[in-house]
């Protein structure tokens, strides 16, 4: 069982930045980060395998970044430039599946996930 806890969500303005954190009992493969916008389906943006190996949605790639620290049991999201379509709830997520050595960011390979923290970004 993995538990998790976000934080850091608030409202900034576009190119503001903003780090989420997430602080969790428990290990797992893969943590990420997914978010879902009003009115869209929960989305896989960042992940990090126990290795350290990353992965980006293209969508915020170059602009977020997932971080690590075992030390906190803390995992972070860096995000900069911030853009209005980034509005959403994140949710700190974490699994078991691997694929190719690292992880994906199909919302369907996580099995826990934390209640979320809303990011507003506006103009």
């Amino acid at each position: 069982q993995v538990q998790l806890v976000e934080s850091g969500g608030e409202s900034v303005q576009v190119g503001g930045s903003l780090r989420l954190s997430c602080q969790h009992s428990g290990d797992a493969y893969c943590m990420g980060w997914l978010r879902q916008a009003p009115g869209k389906e929960r989305e896989g943006i960042a992940a990090i395998h126990t290795t350290s190996r990353t992965t980006y949605a293209d969508s915020v790639k170059g602009r977020f970044t997932i971080s690590q620290d075992n030390t906190k049991n803390t995992m972070y999201l860096q995000m900069n430039s911030l853009k209005p379509e980034d509005t959403a709830m994140y949710y700190c997520a974490a699994g078991w599946i691997t694929y190719a050595g690292g992880c994906r960011l199909d919302r369907t390979d996580y099995t826990y996930r934390g209640q979320g923290t809303q990011v507003t970004v506006s103009a």
